[in-house]
């Protein structure tokens, strides 16, 4: 079941699988019938995830739709048809800290480095009583995907809060929700 009240998501959380992945380890699990909404990522190397701190805002989440504007001679407005969308990238806004990011630290070394990672967002309108996989104590609906950290864009303010924002290319479909409630 999914999330049944209204709310807003100010608990979200981005977390990302400290090992790397390749597309045919998830396409494997993907097709396994057994996958259960905690499955996902523990079989992936350790497990393990490492939460992504200070968002400021989100993206919006999941696959694109495949609807292409088609000009039409002699008509006002465009026609839409199915069309093949592009492979997805978001781009995530935070407030820096260079110590998360810095040279050395996981989120820091995983920038630009060319190796996919299992992404995990969950969605939550209550504070949870732990950040790990299966343990967030509230209820809460999970997705995942496969994706790259290309970039990290440094943004200096002189009267706010130093910003970065994270460029994500996404290398698969986006797999849930997987929901607890």
């Amino acid at each position: 079941m999914h999330i049944q009240s209204i709310g807003a998501g100010i608990y979200s959380d981005l977390s990302i699988s400290t090992a790397p992945v390749d597309q045919a380890a998830v396409d494997a699990l993907i097709l396994d019938p057994s996958n259960g909404t905690t499955g996902f990522p523990s079989r992936f190397g350790t497990g393990e995830f490492e939460r992504v701190q200070n968002i400021r805002e989100f993206p919006s989440m999941g696959t694109p739709p495949n609807i292409v504007n088609v000009p039409v001679y002699g008509q006002a407005s465009s026609q839409q048809i199915q069309g093949q969308s592009d492979a997805p990238s978001m781009e995530i806004t935070l407030n820096f800290v260079p110590s998360d990011w810095a040279d050395g630290e996981t989120l820091g070394d995983m920038v630009g480095n060319g190796l996919q990672y299992v992404f995990r967002f969950t969605m939550m309108n209550a504070e949870p009583s732990d950040f790990v996989e299966g343990a967030f104590g509230c209820q809460n609906s999970m997705y995942y995907w496969v994706g790259k950290i290309e970039a990290l864009q440094v943004n200096p303010q002189l009267t706010d809060a130093n910003t970065a924002v994270i460029s994500i290319t996404i290398q698969s479909d986006f797999y849930g929700a997987y929901t607890s409630v």
